[in-house]
């Protein structure tokens, strides 16, 4: 399985993000309800953020991951936690399927760290997932992420978790 990133384009890119994040699986994406110009909306904020950047994975060259990789001092996490030098808040979307292939949501997140990693600034990743997205707690911790406590943001009770780059590599027995 080869993965490669390119920077999402909010209007090209609409119609398949339109559904990916309105579909039933992706009900903690919380876009349920999203419109298609909803969703041009929200991501042509997003490039426009200085903090905030949103990327297609492409796995064999098949659009099949939405990744977004922001600054948490500046986005979503201001105030609930204290931010390092080196710290990249990251969510992340696998394209819904009717034919699931098992492990490949581990090899996304997988892929998807070693992006991030891939930037010799980034230290430590952070996430904020519902707490009680129990499928995604089990990915993180296989990854490397240890969780730290539960916070509550406006939209969501989450629990904060951190990776930092030697657990990843511990976890995933591979240098990044």
């Amino acid at each position: 399985m080869t993965v490669r990133f390119r920077p999402l384009d909010p209007l090209k890119d609409a119609e398949l993000l339109h559904a990916w994040v309105t579909h039933p699986k992706a009900a903690f994406w919380m876009m349920q309800d999203a419109t298609l110009e909803d969703v041009v909306r929200e991501y042509t904020a997003f490039a426009a953020h200085p903090h905030h950047e949103a990327f297609i994975g492409l796995v064999d060259g098949t659009p099949a991951i939405l990744m977004e990789r922001y600054d948490p001092a500046h986005l979503e996490l201001v105030g609930l936690y204290e931010p390092r030098p080196g710290d990249v808040g990251m969510h992340f979307l696998v394209a819904p399927t009717d034919t699931p292939v098992h492990g490949f949501t581990r090899r996304v997140i997988t892929a998807v760290m070693t992006e991030l990693f891939a930037d010799p600034a980034t230290a430590r990743v952070v996430v904020e997932p519902d707490v009680s997205n129990k499928a995604v707690h089990a990915l993180n911790e296989a990854v490397g992420f240890v969780p730290e406590r539960e916070i509550q943001k406006p939209e969501k009770k989450a629990l904060l978790s951190f990776c930092t780059r030697e657990q990843f590599e511990a976890a995933v027995g591979a240098a990044v």
